[in-house]
């Protein structure tokens, strides 16, 4: 029975209204525990806005709920809180997070000595599995570096779908690659009056869950609104947990991607298989994201492609780490042009360093556009050009199959094209200069660099293979280079820009969608250009290559080919060029030919995050038809 029943039936004496729970609450999740000395424990805000936690308490599994002293009131977008425990932590113990009205937020348990030196999530921050670290210095900062490398199989098991419609059914997915044994295991709701229920116990009984498989059950215990289940192993460590709002669990939520991703809302419910993904994006717990804007009638020919090529995800791919919500950020068919009147195959994207209230934008089919912000969408820029500006080859003729942006160091843009689309059987991977500042309404490269002949295997004749080249471009400054001590490949020394005198401030990084590497050039004043090798990203394909300020990372990016995945890339011990971590978009964008990606620089952040946008190369959104398609460009947050 709820605090609510108790005082209606008289059980309980009326108490004073409680304090109102604070907007977002359910997006604030336990992140890191440690009961070693400090007895610190980590929040972290998984939603799009900032969370006040003013008055909010703790209790462990001996005292009931006290007031804490937080480092901070506020949980930013995106960032951490910590404090030390007001009574201590012990080795077999737990937490349990509180709102000032008393509301159940979050909470984990360990056996003894499983929060030494901590316990983190693992495989991403407030949605990641609890194992113990090997450090415990990452309090107020990402898990990612104290996390093992190793996650043992049973925390692969995740919460992965619930329904509080009256069934009350969990069901539990196994990412491992090895049965694992949950007969001995738990579960327990937000009531802290009630009692761990085991798994096996529950109807139907289960005691296994085969690698790739699901084990679904009927709560004993019911779930209701505003809500939670937090699953426990046998040694009573927290293995996942989910938490939702009122009408958040009916039909469902699910996880998005299935088993990996946040929870969202579904329209379908789909206990023992795969999740259906066709969420709502409303109703559900903290890790709900909500699709937003939209509308507007397609104009005549302006016609959404569907998307082709959908891959899966790649293993131990983490899910969005920015705010869940997205908008649809352009008016209906915006970029229909001469050459491109069904409007589709806008690709490439880039912030402008130098002024981030502008966004360049490449659309296949030889066109530029910059973008500027008016009431909430990004349209052309009238005093520029209020329908993009088209752009031809070196000789002044030709249609650049334009993929690539990126703004270089002299605030030139930069421009990769495949293959000429007049002459679509034959590729032609060129990196263009073009200078913005030009007048007319066509715009000619100050330079061209050829790199054709490096690819013969895109030279078959087909269409289809000559158009899988340089699909994106990110211009990345010698200064970042040097002091990450990036190795050049051509001397087996520390990269030097001197020995590259005409080659600018930086060099550039082309992907190539044939096979998802990255190919490095300088580019010289000449028309010359330095060839520094190849970098493999770990994905099948690379839509996009930008390099974040923020993160101090390259990103490249690919569309549903890999699962719509971003991979920032860093320099190594050994100066090489590697794969850091891998992020999915947010669960709730559509599933689409997703080829353009940006983050604003962090002179933009606001409350600890900064745009993100994205591009849709067929204008399909969730389908032909719906309030999403026909439009281009998506706009999320990302932390700063």
């Amino acid at each position: 029975m709820t605090f609510s029943g108790l005082v209606a039936t008289g059980l309980l004496a009326a108490q004073p209204a409680a304090a109102a729970d604070p907007t977002g609450y359910q997006n604030v999740r336990i992140n890191e525990v440690t009961s070693s000395n400090s007895d610190t424990v980590e929040l972290y805000n998984a939603g799009s806005t900032a969370v006040s936690i003013s008055g909010w308490k703790m209790s462990d599994d001996s005292f009931s709920p006290q007031t804490f002293s937080p480092s901070s009131s506020t949980i930013q977008a995106g960032g951490f809180v910590t404090f030390n425990s007001p009574k201590g932590l012990g080795d077999s113990d737990k937490v349990v997070l509180y709102t000032s009205g008393g509301t159940v937020v979050d909470r984990v348990e360990w056996a003894t000595n499983k929060a030494k030196p901590a316990m983190a999530r693992c495989g991403g921050d407030g949605t990641g599995a609890w194992v113990t670290t090997t450090s415990a210095a990452t309090f107020g900062s990402a898990n990612a570096g104290g996390c093992p490398s190793s996650v043992p199989a049973a925390s692969r098991v995740r919460i992965n779908e619930v329904t509080s419609d009256g069934s009350d059914t969990v069901e539990l997915y196994n990412g491992g690659t090895s049965a694992v044994s949950v007969g001995s295991w738990k579960y327990v709701d937000a009531d802290t009056t009630h009692s761990a229920v085991s798994v096996s116990s529950s109807s139907p009984s289960a005691t296994s869950i085969p690698a790739g498989g699901y084990v679904t059950f009927n709560s004993t215990i019911g779930l209701g609104d505003n809500d939670s289940v937090f699953l426990l192993d046998g040694s009573g460590n927290t293995v996942d947990s989910v938490t939702w709002t009122t009408g958040g669990a009916t039909p469902s939520d699910e996880r998005c991607a299935n088993g990996t991703g946040w929870f969202q809302t579904s329209v379908t419910a789909t206990p023992g298989g795969a999740n259906s993904c066709s969420g709502s994006g409303g109703g559900g717990g903290g890790q709900t994201g909500h699709l937003l804007g939209g509308g507007g009638s397609l104009t005549s020919g302006c016609t959404p492609e569907a998307p082709s090529g959908t891959g899966s995800t790649p293993a131990g791919t983490l899910a969005w780490p920015g705010g869940l919500d997205v908008t649809i950020a352009d008016n209906v068919c915006t970029f229909t042009t001469s050459t491109g009147p069904e409007g589709r195959d806008v690709s490439g994207l880039a912030f402008d360093p130098a002024n981030p209230s502008v966004l360049w934008a490449a659309k296949n089919k030889n066109w530029l556009y910059k973008l500027v912000k008016s009431n909430g969408k990004w349209i052309p820029d009238a005093s520029w050009s209020a329908t993009g500006k088209q752009i031809h080859f070196s000789n002044g003729s030709g249609q650049p199959d334009s993929e690539g942006l990126t703004v270089g160091g002299n605030g030139h843009l930069y421009v990769t094209s495949e293959r000429d689309n007049s002459n679509n059987t034959v590729p032609k991977d060129t990196i263009m200069e073009f200078d913005p500042a030009a007048t007319g309404s066509t715009l000619t490269p100050i330079h061209q660099w050829d790199m054709t002949s490096q690819f013969p295997q895109l030279n078959t004749g087909s269409k289809d293979d000559a158009n899988l080249g340089f699909e994106g471009v990110g211009y990345v400054p010698d200064s970042w280079l040097t002091a990450n001590g990036w190795v050049d490949p051509l001397t087996g020394a520390a990269y030097n820009p001197a020995n590259y005198p005409l080659h600018g401030s930086g060099l550039y990084f082309a992907g190539l969608e044939w096979d998802g590497t990255l190919h490095v050039y300088g580019l010289n004043s000449d028309g010359s250009f330095t060839t520094f090798g190849t970098i493999a990203t770990g994905k099948a394909s690379v839509m996009d290559v930008t390099f974040d300020a923020g993160t101090q990372r390259i990103v490249a990016t690919c569309d549903n080919t890999c699962g719509e995945t971003h991979t920032f890339m860093k320099v190594n011990a050994s100066g090489a060029l590697v794969p850091d971590v891998t992020y999915t978009n947010p669960a709730v964008m559509p599933t689409d030919n997703l080829e353009g990606f940006a983050i604003a620089p962090t002179s933009t952040c606001v409350n600890g995050s900064r745009e993100a946008v994205w591009s849709d190369d067929g204008i399909y959104g969730f389908g032909s038809g719906t309030s999403s398609s026909g439009h281009a460009l998506y706009s999320g947050t990302f932390p700063c």
